[in-house]
């Protein structure tokens, strides 16, 4: 397994990362063993889950009652941020909440330290200089070893960097966003950010749900137990009119290269600038050993090229048929 540098940090995480999501909601504890000892064995070193995951708090739990020694190995990342009560009382980016999730989760992970403690999403009703000085004192006091965002804008990058300069303050190293070969609004403004800063990016949901598993065709029925076929809100989001031809050209550029689209989908977003680990989720071993695999297809860079014309969306996209 390929280790990259998370941005400008010291932190070198696997080029293919295990996005924890799943577990404690759609995998059981033994499932979530046999998962997580696969990706150990495939040398998997990012771990990513947050409080929220497996309905708030299962997922860290099961992963603090499976790793034990083993948690050495891996850089264990989580986040905080999302609602964590029916009240809505517990979330955001407050001194307060986060001094108070930091324990809750490093008691559910069973550790004494978060190699990397990200902000679920942005809090618009809290400074960011107050979320930063809470975190950078969870630095020097070593509960946390580096922090980031995940779903944060381009702006909200930006202030965030620049408030932690201004302040002399530790920075977020990276940002985890959702990124894929269908999904590529952060090019426009939070790519540019990354670059400009020094940035690492975590891109999520790499398959677009499963759309770019190549297990769905737009005129064959859809597959039995599938995630997009039983969750129409994701089927809504990813099986669009839009996507469709995206797809479609997608798997013949792979076809005439004797490739899946499972791997370019992969090798694609290894290869964008910033990248340092792609975050996939997996309910069974053998996911895990096609998503380290996907990630080895070397695409030049008139590859690259002609992958941006065929993902192109709009009166673009149809030219580019």
């Amino acid at each position: 397994m390929k280790l990259r540098y998370l941005g400008k940090s010291g932190l070198q995480v696997s080029v293919v990362g295990l996005g924890c999501n799943n577990f404690g909601g759609r995998t059981d504890l033994e499932g979530t063993r046999a998962v997580v000892h696969k990706a150990l064995d495939l040398g998997i070193t990012l771990f990513d889950t947050a409080d929220t995951y497996g309905d708030r708090g299962k997922s860290e739990t099961f992963l603090g009652q499976i790793l034990g020694e083993r948690r050495k190995e891996i850089v264990l990342a989580t986040k905080f941020g999302m609602v964590m009560d029916d009240a809505g009382i517990k979330r955001g980016g407050s001194r307060r909440y986060i001094m108070a999730a930091v324990e809750d989760s490093l008691r559910r992970l069973k550790t004494d330290w978060i190699d990397l403690y990200q902000m679920h999403r942005h809090d618009p009703f809290t400074p960011i200089e107050e979320t930063l000085r809470a975190l950078d004192d969870l630095i020097r006091q070593g509960k946390v070893r580096y922090i980031g965002n995940s779903n944060f804008t381009g702006w909200q990058a930006v202030e965030a960097e620049w408030t932690a300069r201004s302040c002399g303050l530790n920075p977020f190293i990276c940002c985890q966003n959702e990124y894929s070969l269908v999904m590529r609004d952060i090019d426009k403004e939070l790519v540019p950010a990354i670059a400009k800063y020094g940035l690492g990016l975590l891109p999520f949901f790499p398959l677009a749900g499963g759309m770019l598993t190549g297990k769905y065709k737009r005129s064959a029925p859809m597959p039995k137990g599938a995630r997009l076929t039983n969750t129409k809100r994701l089927a809504d989001k990813y099986l669009t009119d839009e996507n469709w031809p995206i797809v479609e050209r997608l798997e013949s550029f792979c076809a005439e290269r004797h490739h899946t689209l499972l791997e370019l989908a992969f090798s694609w977003l290894a290869a964008r600038p910033g990248v340092a680990s792609v975050i996939a989720g997996a309910t069974k071993p053998e996911q895990l050993q096609q998503n380290v695999v996907a990630a080895d297809w070397a695409l030049t860079p008139a590859e690259l090229a002609e992958i941006d014309k065929l993902t192109a969306k709009g009166p673009v996209a149809t030219g580019a048929a």
